[in-house]
């Protein structure tokens, strides 16, 4: 009974000894007598107790490494500090169990040389302005090297680049001159702009004021032309009339020069008093010889 007891407990100690437990997320390589034999993936995975035993823990899931601040000399002989950050995955425990001794030293270190030579290739200028194209040739020389080892590098970031305070200040002033130039630019190009508008306005404006004249010329030409034609016309019926043994008719010129002379009598700023050489009642014949050449010539009119 008690030896059947002892059976039991052995056995249940056995199977809880053998039955190890994997967590999510994690691998664990087996050993047997301190040589590999297999991965434990996560979940309850049976070992053979004293034969066989975990080596290491692995980590699979996606990791950040920290890439402390360092140094470095750029292509133009300027000293800037930089850190960044690494993420990696485990992709074969074993390896990354087995092929290198301290594989987050190892990674540290391999980026760290490597930022240097990628960032000691480029001047200041560009270490400041590319980083992507650093992360991305950091990538990939990370990358390819830790290949061996089971791993993924997933991304490498520059966190911060800090140049020294006397460049600071430089790049500053640089930066503020450059903004004041091209605010100077902009100025005299609205300036420019303006004046052009300006003088484009002030052309059209003449354009319109000699379209303007022109027009005005024309309109007055024309008018003086249908003037003249009624003045000759008006020449041609007095002429007709005296042709026709009319002499009343001599007297439309006489009258017509007598009144564009009393007319620029009264016209006169410096006349108060107008004196007539002649009487009234020569006026007053003169406006009847008029009527009668009027009369005349419409009753030939009414008679044709």
């Amino acid at each position: 009974m008690y030896f059947a007891i002892t059976l039991v407990v052995l056995a249940l100690v056995f199977l809880i000894w053998a039955l190890t437990p994997v967590k999510q997320g994690y691998a664990y390589t087996i050993e047997r007598f301190g040589r590999y034999t297999h991965t434990a993936q996560p979940g309850l995975n049976f070992i053979m107790p004293i034969f066989d035993r975990v080596g290491r823990k692995v980590n699979m899931m996606e990791q950040v490494l920290d890439i402390p601040g360092q140094e470095i000399i750029t292509k133009d002989n300027a000293m800037v500090a930089v850190d960044g950050v690494v993420f990696f995955q485990v992709l074969d425990a074993a390896k990354a169990a087995y092929e290198v001794s301290d594989l987050y030293l190892a990674i540290m270190n391999l980026t760290t040389t490597n930022l240097r030579t990628v960032m000691g290739s480029m001047d200041l200028d560009g270490t400041l302005s590319k980083r992507d194209e650093i992360n991305t040739r950091l990538l990939h020389v990370v990358d390819d090297a830790t290949t061996p080892w089971g791993v993924k590098i997933t991304r490498v970031e520059i966190k911060d680049i800090r140049p020294p305070a006397d460049i600071s200040n430089a790049m500053a002033r640089q930066m503020k001159a450059e903004r004041e130039k091209r605010a100077n630019i902009l100025e005299a190009e609205g300036m420019r702009a303006s004046e052009i508008l300006r003088a484009e306005g002030e052309k059209q404006g003449q354009i319109l004021q000699a379209e303007g004249r022109r027009e005005a010329a024309f309109r007055d030409a024309e008018a003086r032309e249908r003037q003249a034609e009624a003045e000759a016309k008006a020449t041609q019926m007095v002429s007709d009339a005296i042709a026709s043994g009319n002499t009343q008719a001599i007297n439309y010129f006489v009258a017509q020069k007598y009144v564009e002379a009393v007319s620029q009598f009264a016209t006169s700023p410096n006349s108060k008093t107008i004196l007539f050489p002649v009487e009234a009642t020569q006026l007053i014949g003169t406006l009847g010889g008029i009527g009668e050449l009027a009369k005349d010539a419409l009753d030939r009119k009414a008679g044709a």
